[in-house]
């Protein structure tokens, strides 16, 4: 089992930037680790100047997301209906994004958190750029130039995936935005508290199953690898994983298609 003290010397030999912007992927099953703690001791290594941002989606309220359709596989259309009328609408100050981990929800509900507004991909943050990065999120976009992501990537944001993989690298969707060619379009629904009323929108048709792919193609230069609670860490800069990442998709993706 890790212990804080641990944690800290392990999370500091990553190189995370003092006074810097930090996108953390987390996951913490089997540490024994509370999540405040790992905030906290994150928190310390950005410094008082820095800002923490975790994703804080909510995939929950959609009739469109890959989580709706497993949840309602083999339903009568009566049931699918009855399901969809149950399912929570967005509230920004209260939605809970238990499928991001147990520290983005930790950071969330920190006092002094930070939400932006998108209903199905938010993020959420602490310190004192926390309000400039995530308050310009288009509903209408999910990840493209619209959103937080594109502050992040302005904001020379570092990110840490720890002990997860390149394929929640949630970065990597800013690089599809920015492929060259006319981009794939879908249609997005979800419900919103606000309004009550589910809104209909398009947006580009995110695809992640080639992030795991795209991870390893990276230049080991780019990437800091470490250890933290007994399974890897990996510490990269976001623009240079964005860019890298949109050179390789666009040519690994000409390859799939």
């Amino acid at each position: 089992m890790a212990d804080p003290t641990r944690l800290r010397e392990e999370i500091g030999r990553l190189g995370i930037r003092s006074g810097g912007v930090l996108m953390v992927h987390a996951s913490l099953g089997g540490t024994g680790l509370a999540p405040g703690a790992v905030r906290d001791v994150l928190l310390d290594a950005l410094g008082p100047g820095g800002t923490l941002v975790v994703p804080a989606f909510t995939p929950e309220n959609s009739d469109t997301s890959p989580a709706y359709h497993r949840r309602t596989e083999g339903m009568s259309e009566r049931e699918k209906a009855e399901f969809r009328a149950s399912m929570p609408s967005f509230e920004p100050d209260t939605s809970p994004c238990p499928t991001m981990g147990a520290l983005a929800e930790c950071v969330r509900t920190t006092p002094g958190a930070v939400r932006s507004l998108h209903p199905q991909t938010s993020f959420a943050g602490l310190g004192p750029r926390a309000a400039e990065l995530l308050a310009d999120h288009d509903p209408y976009c999910h990840l493209g130039e619209r959103s937080p992501l594109a502050s992040l990537y302005a904001a020379d944001a570092q990110i840490l995936l720890l002990r997860v993989g390149f394929e929640v690298c949630t970065a990597f969707h800013l690089a599809e935005y920015r492929m060259p060619g006319p981009p794939p379009i879908r249609t997005y629904r979800c419900v919103v508290k606000a309004t009550g009323n589910w809104i209909e929108y398009e947006d580009l048709d995110l695809y992640d199953g080639d992030f795991g792919e795209i991870g390893a193609r990276l230049p080991r230069d780019l990437v800091t690898e470490g250890e933290v609670a007994g399974k890897a860490a990996v510490l990269l800069g976001m623009r240079d994983a964005v860019d890298t990442a949109c050179e390789l998709m666009s040519g690994y993706r000409g390859e799939m298609a």
